[in-house]
Parts: C-alpha cells; structure tokens; sequence
C-alpha cells in the first residue's frame, strides 16, 4: 500500500464564508481524529499547511494563490494532491477519497 498525504490549507482566522465554523487548524485536528477513528492511519501523513506563513514548497504556493485569488475556500483539504473538501468540509467526501486509495479500516471497524 502506497503512502497516503492529507494536507489541510488554512489560516488562524476563520475564512469570511465559514463564520460560525472552526478555524482550520481546529479542523485540520478534527480530522486527523475522525480519520484514525475510522482508518488504519500507519501510512498517512498528515499536513498543516499556513496560507500565511507557507513553507517554501512550489506545489503549496500554487493552492495557496487560488486561495487567495478566492478561487478555492479554506480550510483546503487534499488527499495525495487532489482537493476533497473546501470551506466547512465534510466526512464523506474525504473518506471517499481514502476508501478510492485503498486506505484500510482499523481492525474493529471491518
């Protein structure tokens, strides 16, 4: 099984469209529990990435352009590179993408 990365764009303040939701990094630690509750997490990575202080990484320089430009809503989520969710994201859409790259469930859940 190959390596999965979930990678979460976000900024402390909430985005202007999310009023009344959690910030992104509070979504971003949310969803790494709803994953390992319901998924074998041993080859996932999981990724924080600041809209405000970004690494220096060409790939998250693009997404956070769009998010910028307002093409794209944060909190951003990705699985492997492919956004799943953006602005209040939802479970089944991310589940989705890691049952489509054969990410297992954990044992109690089979």
């Amino acid at each position: 099984m190959s390596q999965i990365t979930i990678t979460v764009y976000g900024a402390e303040q909430v985005c202007t469209s999310c009023v009344g939701a959690p910030n992104a990094k509070d979504t971003y630690e949310w969803l790494q529990a709803a994953v390992g509750r319901k998924y074998s997490t041993d080859s996932v990575t999981f990724e924080y990435i600041d809209i405000e202080q970004p690494p220096n990484i060409e790939k998250h320089h693009s997404f956070i352009k769009r998010i910028i430009q307002g093409d794209l809503f944060y909190p951003l989520v990705l699985v492997n590179d492919k956004v799943v969710a953006e602005g209040i994201p939802r479970l089944k859409p991310i589940y989705k993408a890691l049952d489509k790259n054969n990410l297992p469930l954990r044992a109690e859940e089979k």
